[in-house]
């Protein structure tokens, strides 16, 4: 990919709690990993959560002399600077992907990094309370009775990006915390989003298991990429990888043509 314009991959979800920010920090680590040029930005300059993995994982990095996967990364603070579009211009000079972390609630500059995205992903909890921000629904009937003002925002800001650059939005509906046993509010769930995605045309995909490794990982700013780093790893663990490698996976980025090297190292990530 480089060479070309970089693929913007915007995470956005006005509500918060959904583990966009975990989902964002191993997608970044893992395109890094694969190749990738990856440069990655935390617009939530309140929690900071992308960041601070970050800061972490590159402290982690030079406490213990290890060579990690390792996406460059910024974190935007309108009282510095509050020109978004120059820091993410800058950002995406010689990268080939940009993954933004947006804020959980309503933001002028979340909503002016949708406008860059390529790809714009939306997690959420496998729940009604999380589905009704995009979509209300029939308390009878479990139906989508009309789409929520989230998906209206999203359906605007594609519309928007269309008309000013010509470009279409791949707008990704990530299932995060989905049960692992089968499971009625599940099955009600899965068929509200399908009758709601073919309203307003977002894919699902399935994300990432409710585990403690996660918030365990954080301190250092590992990832399930780095098991070699965690000492004993239990099955769960690799069944959680898993989940990454298929979530990254069912993205469907552009392709890159890979020197052996490339190829060598996303041998080691799978």
């Amino acid at each position: 990919m480089s060479g070309v314009k970089p693929h913007f991959i915007v995470f956005a979800n006005e509500k918060g709690g959904t583990g966009k920010s975990t989902t964002a920090v191993h997608t970044a680590v893992a395109l890094s990993a694969s190749g990738r040029k990856v440069a990655a930005i935390d617009l939530d300059t309140r929690q900071r959560t992308l960041g601070r993995y970050l800061d972490n994982r590159a402290a982690t990095i030079a406490r213990a002399e290890i060579d990690l996967p390792m996406p460059t990364h910024e974190t935007f603070d309108p009282a510095k600077d509050d020109n978004l579009d120059a820091q993410l211009d800058r950002l995406a000079e010689g990268a080939d992907v940009v993954v933004v972390d947006t804020p959980g609630r309503d933001d002028p500059f979340a909503r002016a990094a949708m406008l860059r995205a390529d790809t714009l992903v939306t997690p959420i909890n496998d729940s009604f309370v999380d589905l009704d921000l995009i979509g209300e629904v029939d308390a009878e009937t479990y139906k989508i009775r009309r789409p929520s003002f989230y998906a209206e925002l999203v359906w605007r800001s594609r519309t928007q990006r269309a008309k000013t650059h010509g470009a279409t939005v791949d707008w990704v509906l990530l299932r995060n915390r989905l049960q692992h046993v089968e499971a009625k509010n599940m099955r009600r769930v899965g068929e509200a989003l399908a009758d709601l995605s073919r309203r307003v045309g977002f894919r699902i995909i399935p994300g990432l298991g409710e585990r403690v490794i996660y918030r365990e990982l954080f301190p250092k700013g590992l990832t399930l990429l780095d098991l070699s780093q965690l000492g004993s790893v239990g099955l769960s663990h690799i069944a959680a990888r898993q989940e990454l490698r298929e979530m990254i996976a069912a993205l469907g980025l552009p392709d890159e043509s890979r020197t052996a090297e490339q190829a060598r190292i996303a041998a080691m990530v799978g």
